[in-house]
């Protein structure tokens, strides 16, 4: 999946450059948020239609917040860090941290609200966010605790890295690591804005 990522970017940019005439360049903001809105009602779509897991995780009680809430916190505080190392501005790096791996949505967005070099910097954050996931899960698996290695995926928790966490750890780690991408994706849109107009 990553080198697919990977593969399309360097696409992009060599078709961007070479291939499409200004006049596609200048309306692709249009297509942009029309593919965004349609991944968005997917995500709502592959959430609602998964009714088993609302009810597990009712079940496992406040694991289920606490998760989340210390990826949220850790990812931020990683994002405020990065950007006084490189000089960005605390709304931008808090903003990409805000991405939680959700590397297409944060990247989208910040292209849209700031600009492409933002919307890079979150999309390659995320992308190389995803690629450590999946190299650390088994080492953190083996060398922490289960539960910890559903801290470096973030968003992608519930997709991309799952199975990764499932492979590794049990059926509750795996559950919990659903929940914890779903709840991490809603808030990816709203966060990534709200930390951005800080």
């Amino acid at each position: 999946m990553t080198i697919i990522i990977i593969i399309a970017m360097i696409l992009g940019i060599i078709f961007g450059r070479y291939v499409f005439p200004q006049s596609f360049i200048m309306n692709i903001k249009d297509i942009t948020n029309i593919v965004l809105f349609i991944l968005i009602f997917l995500v709502g779509l592959d959430i609602g239609s998964n009714k088993k897991v609302l009810k597990d995780a009712k079940d496992m009680g406040l694991k289920v917040i606490i998760i989340p809430v210390g990826i949220i916190i850790g990812s931020l505080c990683g994002g405020l860090i990065g950007g006084m190392l490189f000089k960005m501005h605390y709304n931008e790096s808090l903003s990409v941290a805000a991405g939680f791996g959700w590397y297409s949505l944060s990247g989208i967005l910040l292209t849209e609200m700031g600009n492409a070099e933002l919307g890079a910097i979150a999309f390659l954050s995320n992308v190389f966010r995803e690629i450590l996931a999946i190299i650390s899960i088994p080492i953190i698996a083996k060398r922490l605790n289960h539960y910890t290695t559903i801290a470096p995926c973030g968003a992608t928790s519930m997709d991309t890295t799952l199975p990764i966490v499932s492979k590794f750890t049990n059926s509750k780690v795996a559950i919990i690591s659903l929940v914890n991408g779903v709840i991490l994706s809603m808030l990816v849109p709203v966060c990534v804005q709200f930390f951005y107009n800080l």
